[in-house]
């Protein structure tokens, strides 16, 4: 088996993406076959359904990498041995950072044009107000925390980190400030992101 998936290229990245896409493909073609019908159109339900797996694929990759930060680097950082640290802030720490933060700008606007697809975006952003709350009132108040969210990585958390990491010149307090500002903005993500992903997935209940 592993052989086959050797074979196959999976242990290069853009190949494995690749595959995933064309499995993707193959499944939707079986599904028509099964069901005798096209799962996937070019009408507003299935623009709608792309621009939602587009969202999700990308929510997965910010709030996936928002998680490995506070659950892994963070507190594994203080038991790294300081020889080692270089290998996490200088090489794992950046490419892990230009991935979350364009996953956030994706999420953020795949979300918004869902929303303008699906033709509630209006209401969601005042929140259902104007028709008495429902699913407009829920996944407005997710849509607000996730814009929130993504103000936090590219307004503080990107430009702090820039410090703290040296890729932008800074004093030595000032990398420790910097630090300390996007740790803790991170982990106000963290909790920000729980009612979020709530108010996501729960909006049809409302």
């Amino acid at each position: 088996m592993l052989d086959l998936l050797e074979n196959a290229g999976i242990g290069k990245l853009e190949r494995a993406i690749a595959i995933g896409v064309v499995i993707a493909v193959v499944l939707l073609l079986v599904a028509d076959l099964l069901l005798g019908r096209h799962v996937v159109t070019f009408d507003l339900l299935g623009i709608s359904t792309l621009v939602r797996w587009l969202h999700v694929l990308s929510g997965v990759m910010w709030i996936g990498l928002l998680w490995y930060f506070n659950f892994v680097q963070i507190p594994s950082m203080p038991k790294i041995p300081d020889e080692q640290k270089p290998a996490v802030s200088k090489v794992i720490a950046p490419t892990a950072l230009f991935w979350f933060r364009w996953a956030a700008l994706a999420t953020v606007i795949t979300g918004l044009l869902l929303a303008w697809v699906n033709g509630y975006i209006g209401q969601a952003l005042i929140l259902g107000l104007s028709v008495g709350g429902g699913r407009a009132t829920a996944i407005g108040i997710g849509m607000w925390l996730g814009l929130i969210m993504a103000y936090n990585v590219w307004m503080i958390i990107w430009p702090n980190q820039q410090k703290a990491l040296g890729l932008v010149e800074a004093t030595p307090d000032e990398k420790k400030a910097a630090a300390r500002t996007a740790m803790l903005t991170s982990r106000l993500n963290t909790v920000l992101s729980i009612p979020m992903l709530y108010f996501m997935v729960a909006a049809k209940m409302y």
